[in-house]
């Protein structure tokens, strides 16, 4: 983070694109993606990373209010799954997953976007400490299915699965 900056949600592509690295480091009021020759050039200063945050407006989907990118973008056949945090206007206090899918070549374009979360805080141990919460850590492919590791009311670490392919569907419109 630049100097006297906090910033919690940027996240590396597990992968060069186009010979650069990429950080992702908003995705709110749009994608914003910095590339650069080498990660030495942001430690040493060299680079700032300068993100645009904050929508002036709400969005008219479930997912009213972006907050911030979870785990590092996996790559798919069909772009880069990037799963997100999100509030809903009407039920502000409650934070959900979402999902999309940027372009492989171009990270900064969101080809499909689920048109719901994916993972609400519903159950017992999502709302025991710290109400409504759910916040995304980790995930990886095993197999055929999409492991997605976070955190219940900031208390308890959970794990929830599901067949990628199916998520990948459930983003693109039919």
């Amino acid at each position: 983070s630049p100097p006297n900056q906090i910033h919690k949600n940027w996240v590396l592509f597990p992968e060069k694109i186009n010979g650069k690295f990429a950080i992702l480091h908003s995705i709110s009021p749009t994608i914003q993606i910095d590339f650069v020759d080498s990660l030495e050039k942001i430690a040493n200063g060299w680079h700032s990373v300068k993100s645009k945050f904050g929508q002036k407006t709400a969005r008219n989907s479930w997912d009213t209010w972006l907050r911030g990118v979870g785990p590092p973008p996996i790559k798919t056949d069909r772009g880069w799954l990037v799963l997100y945090h999100a509030t809903q206007k009407g039920d502000e206090g409650r934070y959900k997953l979402g999902a999309m899918l940027l372009d492989l070549d171009d990270p900064t374009i969101v080809t499909y976007r689920g048109v719901g979360p994916m993972l609400a805080p519903d159950e017992w141990y999502e709302n025991d400490w710290k109400q409504g919460v759910i916040f995304v850590t980790g995930a990886v492919i095993r197999g055929d299915d999409l492991y997605v590791y976070y955190g219940g009311g900031d208390k308890h670490v959970c794990v929830a699965h599901t067949p990628l392919n199916d998520l990948l569907e459930s983003l693109m419109p039919n």
